[in-house]
This record gives structure tokens, C-alpha cells and sequence, in this order.
């Protein structure tokens, strides 16, 4: 097929179009392309929707932290915390540690 029939194609003569073929180069341009493409911003997307999931957890546990902060205040729950956790006792007091079978590793 030579040039001047393809040139009397009407698909051709569409398609060949200088207004045509300068939208679909910018449109190439903008999705592959340019700085502020198509998959930049779909990889800028996903990292603030990850970032937005750490800030949930991350309030989650500053609300956790708080509440044992406000529980902390009360000196009997500062005993019972230090009691329960580092094992501390007072003075001339015996502590008994008793540990269950299946607790054992």
C-alpha cells in the first residue's frame, strides 16, 4: 500500500491530525512522563495512606499511655505496678514467687 492511498484512509486523516497527535503526545507526556505524573502521585497516595495508618496506631497508644498515666497518680497503683512488675517488696517482707506448670516454658 503506498503512502498517498494510506493518506485518503479517513482513519489516517483522523489520527494524522496535528491537533490530534500534539493531545495524545501531551497526554503520553503527562502519565509517563512529567514530574507530577500518573504513578508518582499514585506512590505519593499510598505513602500518605500509610502515614495516616501510623498516625492511628500511634494515637491509639498515646491514649493507652495516658490512661496509664492517669491510673499511675494514685500511690497504691504506683505499689501495685512495681509490686507486680520488678518484683519489689518492702522492707522486712518476704515475696513468694509461684509459678504454674503450664506457665513454664
Amino acid at each position: 500500500m503506498k503512502f498517498s492511498e494510506l493518506k485518503k484512509k479517513r482513519w489516517f486523516r483522523i489520527l494524522g491530525s496535528t491537533y490530534i497527535l500534539i493531545i495524545v503526545l501531551f497526554i503520553v507526556w503527562m502519565i509517563f512522563f512529567d514530574t507530577n505524573s500518573y504513578f508518582i502521585h499514585k506512590e505519593l497516595n499510598d505513602e500518605i495512606e500509610a502515614l495516616e495508618e501510623n498516625k492511628e496506631f500511634y494515637q491509639k497508644e498515646i491514649g493507652k499511655d495516658k490512661e496509664f498515666l492517669d491510673k499511675m497518680k494514685d500511690s497504691n497503683e504506683i505499689e501495685k505496678f512495681a509490686r507486680e512488675k520488678y518484683f519489689l517488696k518492702k522492707e522486712g517482707e518476704d515475696i513468694f514467687i509461684i509459678e504454674h506448670e503450664d506457665s513454664l516454658k
